[in-house]
């Protein structure tokens, strides 16, 4: 602090800029009083009756600190850094915490470096976890890896905060040496966790190693574990997984201050339709916590697990990073502030990203479609099929008989069953993993997809070889993103042309034609029981997901952790 800005905290002075007539959150006590708070280069210097060279007056609205991501993949956004600072500053988050845990499974640590320069274009602060754990398993061909000497060379960078969700418990509870030394080179920092279903002396273990957080609570009694043993717990509410209302069952005045929100994986229709943090916020007010409280969880609790003490908070020496909203029944910021600059009004950014264009991180999707055969072998016999789960990510192991007419194949009960696919996209091996699917519905086409976690391989189903042929020529033709094929013609497609995972392009438009393609699916026969056509879809070649999955190296049963045939046969396990 200078003598200048002493005698402006001191009020000899007036400050840059006083927000006054504002009902302001106080996260230490949970309460909202009415005063003003003044600002001086970026920083709150005073709360209190201050003059200003600008005085903004507020009328009465609140005011609160500007929400915290506690976790996010941006790419799942499939819009740059930059463009989803466009999105997610009008809904009143100013900072997130970003594991660029997908892009780095596509193209290693040049993904993550694009990830941290295209973060610099826009105001919101984005703070890089190094992914942990890539590739996520050796049962799938990813696009990269990056290594514990890359984890060391990376935490040096301007930019990186911390170690990304250690999603390989398995070998972080047997201290095996890889995930281990990546754990040591990053303590003294933030390391952020994974452990669906982790408990007792495991979740001692886990937590022994340095894993400080958890965003994969499931359950209530999984969260009072967690804060019990001295964890901070992300309460997630994404376009896939959804918990915080279960959640919040949990979460009392005694532990609420190990608590946070996240998103962790939100599409951009999502987050314009119902909200980014704000929206979890909601959902904890609607489920009777004050807004005060909700707030605090979404701003000071944050803030605290990442100890970032320059934020979440109205008080002297923090960040002016603001909300501006009118009711406490639903927190819907009209003006945003980033370091007391204006920064979103109405629900719209005051001023647009740049465009991050780098041929770094194009033509990815490496496919010989000369070569493409998506038929599958004689399906005598019992059958394993993937059945989907409305509403979540995982998947029923499916055992069963399969008829086959004219290329469309049903299961014993009668109900219809499309083709897979999962195409090793990366380095052009070959390799084709085939499958079969029930619970989607789709008839008469195809959709191919790039977006497939972990490894993000070229997934398609259909209910004709030829379709998902044409969609795979057409993925490649515009390298990446997701195409829709009807009756033998390209019917829509949403280029995503960075890593096959992202666009440069303006959000608004992606959600626009995400939008219109959804449509065209459900027009096309999808399951009612589905929300999102594309979550299922991008879940299908995960393998650390239960039950049964399909990867680029054939379908692999989760539950035994190994590959398996297509065809179950006498004395294979169910």
């Amino acid at each position: 602090m200078d003598k200048k800005t002493a005698r402006v905290a001191r009020g000899e002075k007036p400050a840059e800029k006083v927000f006054k007539n504002a009902r302001v959150l106080d996260v230490f006590n949970k309460t909202f009083h009415t005063t003003s708070v003044a600002v001086e280069k970026g920083m709150i210097v005073g709360v209190g009756e201050y003059r200003g060279k600008k005085e903004i007056d507020l009328g009465g609205r609140y005011l609160a600190p500007g929400l915290i991501d506690g976790h996010v993949h941006i790419e799942s956004s499939m819009v740059t850094p930059a463009q989803f600072g466009n999105i997610v500053l009008p809904k009143g988050t100013t900072t997130v915490i970003a594991d660029p845990h997908e892009i780095a499974n596509v193209l290693g640590k040049e993904g993550i470096r694009f990830m941290l320069e295209s973060a610099k274009e826009t105001p919101l602060d984005v703070f890089m976890m190094i992914p942990s754990s890539v590739p996520a398993t050796t049962h799938e061909t990813a696009g990269a890896a990056i290594t514990a000497e890359d984890v060391e060379s990376l935490l040096a960078e301007e930019g990186v905060f911390g170690l990304g969700e250690v999603m390989n418990y398995p070998d972080v509870l047997a201290a095996e040496a890889d995930i281990m030394k990546k754990i040591d080179l990053a303590r003294g920092r933030i390391i952020d966790g994974h452990a669906p279903g982790v408990k007792g002396k495991d979740l001692n273990t886990y937590i022994l190693a340095g894993v400080m957080t958890d965003h994969e609570c499931s359950s209530a009694e999984e969260l009072r574990e967690r804060v019990a043993k001295g964890m901070y717990v992300h309460l997630r509410e994404g376009s896939a997984t959804k918990n915080v209302k279960d959640l919040l069952a949990a979460v009392t005045m005694e532990n609420v201050s190990r608590v946070l929100f996240c998103t962790d994986d939100k599409h951009p229709e999502d987050i314009r339709a119902e909200g980014h943090i704000n929206k979890n916020v909601n959902i904890a007010i609607d489920e009777g916590f004050t807004a005060a409280t909700a707030l605090t969880m979404a701003t000071f609790n944050a803030a605290e697990c990442y100890r970032l003490r320059d934020r979440g908070a109205i008080a002297p020496g923090r960040k002016a990073d603001f909300i501006v909203f009118k009711s406490l029944k639903r927190i819907e910021p009209e003006e945003v502030y980033k370091e007391g600059r204006l920064v979103a009004l109405d629900g719209k950014p005051i001023q647009k990203a740049k465009i991050t264009r780098s041929k770094r991180v194009t033509d990815s999707v490496r496919i010989d479609t000369e070569n493409l055969d998506f038929t599958l072998p004689p399906l005598e016999g019992q059958v394993r099929i993937i059945g989907l789960v409305p509403g979540n990510i995982t998947t029923r192991h499916i055992i069963s008989r399969v008829t086959e007419k004219d290329g469309r194949y049903r299961d014993e009960d009668g109900a219809e069953l499309l083709q897979a696919a999962v195409v090793e996209r990366h380095k052009n091996t070959g390799n084709i993993g085939l499958g079969l699917v029930k619970g989607y519905g789709m008839r008469g086409g195809a959709i191919a997809m790039t977006i497939a976690h972990d490894s993000h391989n070229l997934v398609v189903v259909g209910d004709s070889t030829e379709d998902m042929r044409l969609a795979a020529e057409e993925m490649k033709r515009i390298q990446g993103g997701i195409v829709l094929v009807k009756e033998g013609r390209v019917e829509d497609a949403l280029s995503l042309e960075i890593a096959g995972i992202m666009t440069a392009d303006d959000p608004k438009s992606v959600a626009k034609t995400l939008e219109r393609m959804k449509a065209k699916i459900r027009a096309m026969g999808l399951s009612g029981r589905i929300v999102d056509p594309f979550v299922p879809l991008s879940f299908l070649s995960l393998p650390v997901i239960p039950e049964l999955k399909l990867t680029d190296l054939g379908l692999f049963d989760v539950e035994e952790f190994r590959h398996v045939d297509i065809i179950h046969k006498e004395g294979d396990k169910d």
